[in-house]
């Protein structure tokens, strides 16, 4: 990732390459769902780690990752 702290909306939605549109994250914000972020009057500035820590909120683990990760460690 770049040295950046912040991102705006528009670079949010770039990060995600598009699944998540300007007008979803303005309803999460509304709804006070998705992603932390900070309002600076009318600025909203979303802290690149914490959408790191979303992002890992968000991951899902399939069983299939998970079974190869406990044969790796029995063959190690």
């Amino acid at each position: 990732m770049d040295n950046r702290k912040f991102l705006i909306a528009e670079e949010v939605a770039e990060r995600y390459r598009g699944s998540i549109s300007l007008g979803t994250l303005r309803n999460w914000r509304a709804r006070r769902i998705g992603p932390a972020y900070v309002k600076l009057g009318k600025a909203v500035l979303y802290p690149v780690e914490e959408l790191e820590a979303w992002d890992q909120k968000n991951t899902v683990a399939c069983r299939a990752s998970t079974r190869l990760a406990v044969d790796d460690d029995e063959q190690a």
